[in-house]
């Protein structure tokens, strides 16, 4: 949190901003301080007092990490591993400023944007790459990992994560299986002989932003695997292999996860953490909410701005905007790259009005150019709308 401007609480407005990113154009950090800058503008023109406190935020998928970071005024540390298909990367991870919490975020080592420069192959792609980043973090020695989930192009369970901190599949020969959700259809016994003992000993959070199940119609393979190459064949094939961990899972563990909500998320890349670990499922922005004190932060504002690239009706599901909306304490104003709602909808909502930073017809490269720009101008008229 920043505090911009501070001035006599009994005669100031207090103002929250808790913008998410503006993916692709601008990091949620230098979003809320654009939006401050224009908000405290404006108000100076008309003489009024106003005590501004920015919280960059994020819905516990990609661009969490920075968001955290940012809040924390630490900085990302790179970490040498493998994508989703193998192959080397640098990605990063988050550590607290007190290093005591590590955020990963899935998309970091097993994303989709990381391998949209070759064909998909959803029955090997692997989370095994994220193995490195909680390795590192346990080297740091985080006591409590973030995970975030989102963005990811695997369906192994989470068995390439598992792997990489020391955990074997095994065939019934006794082989080890080929990375991804395909091979599980011959998995047979699992051996964590080897598994890190330092995983059991930490807090492990995840932020999951669905309720899908594992398995079936609604589950990691049906819902999710088309967006991450699948065939028909191939997702009955991930299906398959996914209800194969899940029986050898539940008859070495006792825990029967595969129904619970929440395990379909990330190609199910919780189901194993959660079958040897315990592991609290918290939806995204609430998790970045506990960790930020976002709850005191906006339940104490008069007027909370909040922001994203798009305002639509997912922002109300599980979104940045949706959790503003409930831990707010006054008004709710939305500054957006575009605004697809209608003002019935905003009133329902409980927001007092949305904003969109296009004056006028313009392409997204255009307004992504100017983003920062164009989003201190808007602060500035929302602000001379608000105070007259």
């Amino acid at each position: 949190m920043t505090s911009l401007q501070d001035s006599s609480p009994t005669a100031a407005l207090r103002v929250a901003v808790v913008p998410d990113s503006f993916k692709g154009s601008a990091r949620a950090s230098e979003v809320a301080h654009a939006i401050s800058a224009g908000f405290l503008s404006g108000a100076d023109s008309l003489g009024r007092e106003v005590r501004m406190t920015t919280l960059p935020f994020a819905d516990g998928g990609e661009g969490t990490l920075e968001a955290l970071i940012d809040a924390w005024g630490t900085e990302a540390i790179p970490v040498q591993t493998t994508d989703a298909l193998n192959r080397p990367v640098i990605s990063r991870l988050g550590l607290s400023a007190d290093g005591k919490i590590a955020v990963v975020e899935a998309a970091e080592a097993a994303g989709l944007p990381q391998v949209a420069d070759a064909p998909r192959q959803p029955l090997s792609a692997t989370t095994y790459g994220l193995g490195a980043l909680v390795s590192r973090a346990l080297d740091l020695g985080a006591g409590q990992i973030i995970l975030c989930l989102g963005g990811s192009a695997t369906t192994d369970g989470g068995t390439g994560l598992l792997s990489a901190l020391g955990a074997k599949f095994l065939d019934a020969d006794g082989n080890q299986l080929q990375p991804g959700g395909g091979p599980l259809n011959d998995l047979h016994r699992i051996d964590i002989s080897g598994l890190d003992p330092r995983a059991a000993g930490v807090v492990w959070q995840i932020a999951c932003d669905v309720t899908n199940p594992l398995l079936g119609e609604n589950g990691a393979a049906a819902v999710f695997g088309p967006q991450k190459g699948a065939s028909p064949t191939d997702v009955a094939a991930l299906d398959a292999g996914l209800a194969r961990l899940a029986d050898v899972l539940e008859t070495v563990t006792g825990r029967a996860l595969r129904d619970q909500e929440g395990m379909g998320a990330a190609g199910g890349l919780a189901f194993s953490l959660g079958s040897y670990f315990t592991v609290d499922l918290v939806p995204g922005w609430e998790l970045v909410a506990r960790v930020l004190d976002a709850h005191r932060v906006m339940g104490g504002a008069d007027l909370v701005i909040t922001g994203e690239g798009r305002l639509d009706s997912q922002s109300l599901q599980g979104k940045v905007v949706s959790g503003v909306l409930q831990a707010a304490g006054g008004d709710v104003i939305v500054i957006a790259g575009s605004v697809d709602l209608d003002p019935q909808v905003l009133e329902d909502a409980g927001i007092l009005a949305a904003y969109s930073i296009a004056s006028g017809p313009a392409t997204l490269d255009e307004l992504s150019a100017d983003v920062l720009g164009l989003l201190r101008r808007t602060a500035y008229s929302v602000a001379r709308t608000y105070l007259r």
